[in-house]
């Protein structure tokens, strides 16, 4: 299936992602109408059409797959009830599998590991008994993580095997008893990330990898190059697109990797849709993730993945947002602002790219 110049593609979901890939769709000609319950989400400000109803509203649903000739989606939290129903009834992409592996960290981790990607140790807890099995096993040491909805470092304790850790009890108690996943720490000298696309027919572009910073559990820059070893980069870029075809997908997608001291890669998560550290390609590429990801969806063929610049990408977070007007001054900053109305702590708000051309 390809997509012809005023086609519709539908998003679920109206956050800054789909603000993203409803610009990128605009410039390709397509029309798009998002799905989404705040009436004045990010996304609302940039789409043709804008959906205000809840993600699993079945009528809502039903209007969506009505008016657009393919759908895609800018977050993994979506019902999958409300995904396999809009596969079955329109054209999704990617499809319902991505996001049923991806919502849980167990079957996630489980699912990487079956098909040749190597993760760090991680172990099933369903109660207080499970947990202190699992951190024996580990040394103590680890990382509490709830299966399903954590994200930027929520829903995550860590034990450090020390006198102030809390007990397995309190710690359960901390995430409400949800189900979880501890994982052993990794002794890892860097985080890298890994943007890939794959079209229906197959063909997978990736672009290299990025260096990620995080503070307090959310993404702070990522920087290209990354300063990592060509052969380190190399198996990163394989580790994608060998995931990206497991998942038989259709889109973009980016992929985490801890790149350990010896130089091997373990993959800590991947998001099945454009990802935050893969924002740097607006600026940097003449085709962004975002562009990549609206080809993908409408049939289109692929673009290069390569850039014209090397990099450094900066979240703006909270009241970080005020920088805008400072940041313009600067030679070389492509700036992004959400358009969210509120800045609370910890939400991102923006961000912006320090270009530094390349020579040659």
């Amino acid at each position: 299936m390809t997509l012809a110049r005023g086609a519709t593609i539908g998003i679920v979901g109206g956050g800054q992602l789909g603000r993203m890939l409803a610009i990128a769709a605009a410039r390709l000609g397509f029309r798009t109408c998002v799905l989404d319950p705040a009436e004045n989400c990010p996304a609302a400000q940039t789409c043709n059409e804008h959906i205000a109803a809840a993600y699993d509203d079945m009528t809502a649903l039903a209007q969506l797959a009505r008016r657009c000739d393919a759908i895609t989606y800018e977050f993994e939290n979506i019902a999958l009830g409300a995904a396999r129903w809009l596969e079955k009834n329109a054209v999704l992409r990617p499809g319902a599998t991505a996001l049923e592996t991806a919502q849980d960290r167990l079957i996630e981790k489980t699912f990487l590991n079956a098909n040749g990607i190597p993760t760090v140790g991680f172990r099933d807890v369903a109660d207080a008994a499970s947990l202190a099995d699992a951190l024996a096993a580990f040394g103590g040491r680890g990382i509490l993580k709830t299966r399903r909805l954590g994200y930027d470092g929520k829903g995550q304790i860590r034990f450090r095997g020390a006198a102030g850790d809390p007990s397995p009890e309190e710690a359960l108690g901390e995430i409400g008893h949800a189900p979880a996943i501890l994982e052993a720490f990794a002794p890892f000298e860097g985080e890298i990330s890994v943007i890939v696309t794959r079209g229906g027919d197959g063909t997978t572009v990736c672009y290299e990898p990025a260096r990620n910073v995080h503070a307090e559990g959310i993404l702070s820059t990522s920087t290209v190059p990354a300063g990592i070893a060509e052969p380190v980069g190399e198996q990163a870029v394989r580790t994608a697109a060998k995931l990206a075809d497991a998942l038989s997908y259709v889109g973009t997608l980016g992929l985490e990797l801890f790149v350990m001291a010896d130089g091997t890669l373990r993959a800590n998560e991947f998001a099945p849709r454009v990802h935050n550290s893969g924002h740097w390609t607006e600026a940097a590429c003449a085709v962004s993730q975002f562009e990549q990801h609206i080809r993908a969806v409408a049939g289109w063929p692929l673009g290069a993945p390569d850039r014209h610049s090397d990099c450094v990408m900066e979240n703006l977070i909270g009241d970080d947002i005020g920088r805008m007007p400072e940041l313009a001054r600067a030679p070389n900053v492509v700036l992004h602002d959400y358009g969210k109305a509120e800045s609370r702590p910890g939400r991102k708000m923006g961000h912006f790219t320090r270009l530094r051309p390349r020579l040659g």
